[in-house]
This record gives C-alpha cells, structure tokens and sequence, in this order.
C-alpha cells in the first residue's frame, strides 16, 4: 500500500526543471518582444514568465534557477522573458505537471529562431549554459532547498 506521507513528503522535496526551447528574438520582428525580455541566442538560459500562467514559472521557482546559475562552478548566463500581454503565446508542459502534482516548477529554455521550421537555428553557447545549469542543479539543489524551508 502506499504511503501518504512518505508521498507527501516526496513531493514536497520535488522540483521540475521543464526546459525546451524559447522563441530569441527575431531581427524582422523584434517588436513581438517586451523591449528588455527578449531572449537573444548565445546570451544564456531563459526564465520564462507568463502572467497567464501559460508558464509554470513563478516567484519562488525564479529564485531558485537563479540560485542554481548563481552556484554553478561553471558560468551560467540567465536571461529573462516575459510575453508581451497583448500577444498571445504557446504553452509547456510545465503548468499542466504542476497543476496535477502539485510539484513546483521552473520553465526554462534555450532560444532559437525558426522554432518549428525545417531551419531552427540556436546558439552553440547556450547549450554550454544549459548543461552547466543542470549539473549545478544536480549539486546544489538541496541546499538551495534547504535554505527554502530555513
């Protein structure tokens, strides 16, 4: 039988990294982008933002990718990205596991043009960001944690 508290705790000790792509900031159509939050490609991992919730992404889940780039032995460039509010936007999988888990939740991703096309086009150094990422996420989560719940 399983048990409820060791799966409550076990969820609340949780985090999801949900990472995929994120549109960079194409030079025939920079005004889709909020001026200040448009992902440019070889400029690091991005936060995605969505006051609609088409993105997991919040306050404390910020924070936290934050903290991971900030501990990473390896530099880890971050960049941030809100949707423009009179533009509509594509969603993750991110809210859908949060929403049904209960789990808390990061969107993150690596920019490219020409998502979805035959010619996506992304940054060699961002692969680099991403991978430094996840291993610092792999270490220091659980202090990051830690210091949370402190």
């Amino acid at each position: 039988s399983r048990d409820p508290e060791l799966h409550s705790s076990a969820t609340r000790r949780s985090f999801v990294l949900s990472v995929d792509q994120a549109h960079a900031v194409h030079p025939n159509y920079q005004g889709k982008h909020e001026k200040n939050h448009g992902p440019k490609m070889n400029a690091g991992v991005v936060i995605k933002t969505n006051q609609n919730q088409r993105y997991a992404t919040n306050g404390v889940t910020g924070f936290v990718a934050r903290e991971l780039a900030r501990k990473a032995e390896q530099s880890v460039a971050l960049q941030e990205f809100v949707v423009r509010s009179d533009c509509p936007c594509g969603t993750t999988i991110g809210p859908i596991i949060s929403a049904n888990t209960g789990i808390r939740t990061v969107d993150l991703g690596m920019p490219q043009l020409s998502m979805h096309s035959c010619r996506e086009t992304m940054g060699v150094a961002d692969l680099t960001n991403g991978l430094n990422l996840f291993n610092s996420f792999f270490k220091n989560f659980n202090e990051i944690d830690e210091m949370l719940e402190g």
